[in-house]
């Protein structure tokens, strides 16, 4: 599974694809106040930006992944 949910916050790994935005979206919507780790992400498929967009997930850390990073921080920043 290319997300990891511990306690509160989800971890981003590899290649997030389009079959985990539903699961993700469930877990969001029961966890509020969840951050979410983007460290060892290399690829978000854009349904995973939306859900976390519309969410307004907290990201607890961005891609070490400097262009992926670029494309997430003005889509994700408050």
């Amino acid at each position: 599974m290319a997300i990891q949910y511990q306690g509160k916050i989800a971890f981003f790994r590899d290649v997030v694809g389009v079959d985990e935005a539903e699961t993700l979206l469930e877990w969001l919507q029961k966890r509020p106040s969840a951050k979410i780790d983007l460290t060892a992400c290399e690829h978000l498929h854009p349904a995973n930006l939306q859900v976390l967009m519309a969410a307004g997930a907290q990201i607890g850390a961005w891609p070490e992944a400097q262009a992926l990073r670029a494309w997430l921080e003005p889509a994700l920043k408050p």
